[in-house]
């Protein structure tokens, strides 16, 4: 019988079949180019293999094909009645996440890893920043994802992909020097590893070490092939440390090169997050000249996210429409409330708190926006994706401290932020705060 990498049996009698089907596992566990092929010459090669078609049906969720997605999720449901308990379990949690049943898949994922620990595309959806546990709303999404990698550690010893993981939760969780140990032993294993390359680049920026991640990128991203759906957003982890130095234009540099909407061959949540979210900080930094670019990423997030639902995007939205000052915002507001009262919003107020006081600051009304984003930020874990991400509302919050001329607050949330991290932007926004 054939098995994936993992020793798990797969029903196909084709050998080529199953082997490009471990190839585009491979390619999916590593974020590396090359999933869709494998996955597609593995259908090719056997019409029968549900596995590989779920697969395909999960590669297309993340491009935003739903439509595809879920006709090949409806018929990898089919094709699985003739496969085993294990594959069908498999076929249903990506087929409910696939469907917008993100509560039925996490429920799916955790039994279904109790019988089968070892099913490793199951483990991964519900890990990394824009997992199933990071979108659930929950406020211990972190500690939920460390928790799930202890629970199965012991089931996968060395293995490149997990470790890549176990280390990145650990760095989530606050597990600094034990993150980036695991992340340097899993890039060691296996280098040709953007998850990894992602998850050692937040450890070495979680501490502080901006130098480090910056030289590891630089010299780490040449061999990655630039169609993979990470490239972007390692390129935006590069910015952030150029804007810790200071280097505005560099920064600047990077959007324009790698990151902006224009024909880029990534997921559009990473391409509009990263996009929107590389702006404001700009922004914050003092860059001008971003008008083009604004409405650019304005045009994509309302192409690709015209109604409200994926939480994670109606944040950013928010940020884009505050800037461009257009009334999509009213209307986005609007549906997140409605959302919000019908128990859709999985983080809650906080959620709309935080669009309102993104607003209010690009208005200029730095005291409202200080009323809504301080006690919105308690609740602000909830709305998944990393610290990294997360931290450009605590970003707003400061510099909107200072410009109303609360240097004190701003200086005790930096002195906070400098116990936990090194930053040379921080320390530059400490000696500001203590002038303001």
């Amino acid at each position: 019988m054939n098995r994936d990498r993992y020793g798990l049996p797969l029903t196909t009698t084709s050998d080529r079949a199953a082997a490009y089907y471990r190839e585009g596992v491979d390619c999916m566990l590593s974020a590396w180019h090359g999933a869709e092929d494998a996955f597609d010459k593995a259908i090719a090669e056997d019409p029968t293999f549900a596995l590989a078609h779920v697969g395909r049906a999960r590669l297309h969720q993340l491009n935003m094909e739903g439509g595809n997605a879920r006709a090949l999720a409806a018929q990898a449901r089919e094709l699985a009645a003739g496969a085993t308990s294990r594959e069908k379990g498999h076929v249903e949690v990506i087929a409910a996440a696939i469907e917008g049943k993100p509560k039925l898949a996490v429920s799916g994922a955790e039994a279904h890893l109790e019988e089968y620990p070892r099913d490793a595309q199951v483990l991964s959806m519900l890990l990394g920043a824009f997992g199933l546990y990071a979108f659930s709303g929950r406020a211990d999404h972190d500690a939920a994802k460390l928790a799930i990698c202890e629970r199965h550690a012991s089931h996968y010893g060395e293995d490149w992909w997990f470790l890549g993981y176990l280390g990145w939760s650990h760095t989530e969780a606050g597990n600094l020097s034990i993150g980036r140990r695991l992340s340097e032993r899993a890039m060691e294993l296996r280098s040709a590893n953007a998850n990894t390359a992602h998850g050692l680049s937040h450890a070495m920026f979680e501490q502080g070490d901006m130098a480090a991640g910056r030289q590891f990128l630089s010299q780490w991203m040449p061999a990655h092939d630039r169609k993979s759906f990470l490239h972007g957003h390692l390129a935006w982890h590069v910015a952030l440390t150029l804007l810790d130095a200071g280097d505005l234009d560099g920064a600047l540099a990077i959007y324009e090169q790698h990151i902006k909407p224009a024909g880029r061959p990534y997921p559009p949540l990473n391409i509009f997050t990263d996009g929107a979210s590389l702006l404001w900080r700009l922004a914050l930094a003092g860059q001008t000249g971003l008008e083009a670019h604004w409405r650019d990423v304005a045009a994509y997030g309302e192409k690709y996210f015209p109604q409200a639902g994926a939480h994670f995007a109606d944040l950013h939205f928010a940020l884009a429409a505050a800037i461009t000052g257009n009334n999509a915002l009213e209307a986005r507001l609007a549906q997140l409330e409605a959302r919000a009262a019908d128990g859709k919003l999985l983080p809650g107020q906080a959620a709309i708190d935080l669009c309102r006081g993104i607003r209010a600051f690009a208005q200029g009304d730095n005291a409202k926006a200080i009323r809504l984003l301080e006690p919105a930020l308690a609740e602000l874990t909830r709305i998944g994706g990393s610290h990294a991400q997360r931290e450009l509302w605590e970003d707003t919050l400061i510099v909107a401290y200072m410009r109303a001329g609360h240097g004190d607050r701003a200086a005790r949330r930096i002195s906070a932020r400098l116990d936990r991290r090194p930053s040379a932007r921080d320390e530059a926004w400490s000696r500001q705060a203590q002038r303001s």
